[in-house]
């Protein structure tokens, strides 16, 4: 089948079974409805292996044109290459593998097909962000993951304890996504106004006729390229605009992992590699998104460290690993930030999914403290959650280990002292994690007696893709194993991506030699090995339980508090707009527009009260007036005469 076919197979299929479900599904017998919906994403799974196997060149599919003048087109149209593919397959593999959790864990649900719906509309969005040959067909799908983002955040927004703040939650990450939405237009307008064209291929072919010794096209891509990665720092939750995505895990846990871990917040990722080649000429930019990388890897990690709630603890390790990757894309390494999006979708989904079968087998509590004992009583989820917490940790030789390594040889390489505060990070990282695996696997059992009678392992459909992402964990670093370990295939990852993407291909691949290499590892190896010990130690062995909030003090105060950045931008922003607003409402709203009309109501109610009683039906009346009137107009004339 031509890879044409087989491209709008793969981006149909979600769309109908969308449609499908949000028409039919109340109707339908739930088995059904997460039948067809799981059906559709690993249909187009399918479809992108089969692109994948046999990837053409760089080609490029139109639908139609939306705008067709002499001097300007604008194209729905679709880029198949090696960035686009690997995305899709890891948009269509973790998401069918979501799918598939998410029958078993909304089992019981009310509104089961409405959250089918909303997940293949989703699965949809995605594949337009990252199958699009221009920033037009890109920035629909963008729009549309905040949309969906907003629903699947606010799912459950009807419950009578918690459905306020799930709604306040699916605002407050509506709103500040759309801080960053007002870049992407802000860039799509100067793309448009500097190129003539918002296609890659083109304004990519244009960078090079650029004229060098003027200096007003490089100041253009440099405020091009800020707008981007403004864009970028809302939709991938970076410093200032990361508060969003620990309030999302209000959604339910499938939510947390399909978006929140594996796809949306990687839409940064991709849109800075999508346009690396206007990045490249813009070394400002990228100093800017190293350093808002580092600071937001630090300080999540930081927050981490004092939570309690155990998809909170995974949300903010989210939000620091994606500063990672954004450190990854400020030295340049694009296809290294990748391979750690890769490996992050495989650990992260699982440790996700994972706390959503702690969470399910806890008849939902979520917080670690009230934890405890569980590995002996859900032995599956306990294993792989184990390896998920391995992996992001930099255990050696799983998939983490490889990914995190790249990113810390290319710090070392490019400044030392950003390679020192990405240790810090990822010590950080294992410190918490392995706090986290421990509170909740290890020791006694913390909660009631009646929680404690109910936990049970869940169902094949929950436990399945818990064990396909941990294979997934444990071999995913042989995508770009270094030279250390392979003569011939080394790399494979970047040599797949820069054969065939725009503009990789020319940036030049920076290695480290075979005795660097294997200090970094042993390095990263004995940290993660010192922590998971100490861990052990602390929590399993002496039984160092989670403090109560109220217990908390000195950096564990601070931590726990999220370093108080919800308060102080609600001291800063919030309340401020608060009274902007109520003053507008009170000296506008009401005391001009309200009590205007509602004068200009009364005015004409008395003005009609008046010259109703003219009309009072009495024939002597109308004679008197019609006699009172001839002699008005006969004395003026007479007058006047």
């Amino acid at each position: 089948m031509a890879a044409d076919i087989l491209l709008l197979t793969l981006i149909s299929l979600p769309l109908i079974g969308a449609a499908s479900i949000s028409l039919f599904g109340k109707n339908l017998p739930k088995t059904i409805v997460g039948t067809l919906a799981t059906s559709m994403i690993a249909g187009s799974f399918i479809c992108a292996v089969l692109i994948f196997l046999n990837l053409p060149k760089n080609q490029i599919v139109h639908l139609f044109s939306v705008v067709n003048l002499d001097d300007f087109k604008l194209n729905a149209s679709f880029q198949i290459d090696s960035l686009s593919i690997w995305m899709t397959l890891i948009i269509t593999g973790i998401g069918s593998l979501i799918h598939l959790f998410s029958m078993g864990y909304m089992s019981h649900d009310e509104g089961y097909y409405k959250f089918f719906g909303y997940l293949n509309l989703f699965i949809f969005s995605m594949l337009l962000l990252v199958l699009g040959s221009n920033y037009f067909v890109l920035f629909f799908g963008w729009e549309g993951v905040g949309m969906c983002s907003y629903l699947l955040i606010g799912f459950h927004y009807s419950d009578l304890e918690k459905g306020t703040a799930n709604s306040v939650a699916a605002r407050k990450a509506f709103i500040m996504n759309r801080i960053g939405d007002v870049g992407l237009l802000f860039a799509l307008f100067m793309i448009l106004g500097t190129f003539g064209t918002v296609e890659y291929n083109e304004i990519a072919s244009k960078i090079g006729e650029l004229e060098i010794t003027s200096i007003i096209p490089y100041v253009a891509i440099g405020a091009i390229t800020l707008c981007l990665f403004l864009a970028a720092t809302g939709k991938s939750a970076q410093f200032p605009l990361f508060t969003w995505l620990p309030d999302a895990m209000a959604g339910p846990t499938p939510v947390s992992a399909l978006i929140h871990a594996a796809t949306m917040v990687t839409a940064g990722i991709y849109l800075v590699v999508r346009s690396n080649f206007l990045f490249e000429l813009a070394p400002f930019t990228k100093e800017v998104i190293l350093y808002i990388g580092l600071a937001t890897s630090l300080v999540a990690a930081f927050i981490a460290m004092r939570q309690s709630d155990i998809k909170k603890v995974l949300a903010y390790s989210t939000v620091s690993q994606l500063g990672l990757m954004f450190v990854a894309l400020g030295m340049g390494a694009y296809t290294v930030a990748l391979f750690h999006v890769t490996t992050h979708a495989f650990f992260k989904a699982l440790l996700f999914l994972g706390s959503g079968s702690v969470i399910h087998a806890m008849s939902d509590e979520q917080d670690i403290r009230k934890m405890g004992g569980l590995a002996k009583k859900i032995p599956t989820t306990h294993l792989t959650f184990l390896i998920g917490t391995l992996a992001i940790s930099g255990f050696p030789f799983l998939s983490g280990f490889y990914s995190k390594d790249e990113i810390l040889a290319h710090a070392l390489m490019h400044n030392p002292v950003v390679y020192g505060v990405l240790m810090i990070a990822v010590t950080l990282t294992a410190i918490y994690m392995f706090r986290l695996y421990f509170l909740v696997f290890h020791g006694k059992f913390r909660g009631d007696s009646h929680t404690e009678s109910h936990i049970h392992e869940s169902g094949s459909s929950m436990t399945i893709p818990l064990i396909i992402l941990a294979i997934l964990s444990v071999f995913g670093g042989i995508l770009n194993l270094p030279g250390i370990f392979l003569h011939k295939g080394a790399h494979w990852f970047n040599d797949y991506l820069n054969a065939n993407t725009i503009g990789l291909d020319l940036i030049e691949q920076h290695h480290l030699d075979a005795s660097q290499a294997i200090l970094l590892m042993v390095v990263a190896s004995i940290i993660a090995l010192s922590v998971m010990t100490w861990a052990y130690v602390n929590y399993a062995k002496r039984g160092n339980l989670a403090k109560a909030d109220e217990e908390l003090a000195g950096w564990e105060k601070v931590s726990n508090a999220k370093l108080y950045f919800d308060e102080l931008y609600n001291l800063l922003f919030v309340k401020p707009i608060e009274f902007i607003s109520g003053s507008v409402h009170h000296y506008f709203d009401v005391a001009v527009l309200r009590n205007g009309v509602f004068g200009i109501a009364g005015l004409v109610e008395k003005t009609g009260n008046v010259t109703r009683k003219w009309q009072s039906g009495l024939l002597s009346s109308y004679l008197f007036w019609m006699v009172l009137g001839l002699v008005v107009i006969i004395g003026s004339y007479i007058i006047n005469k």
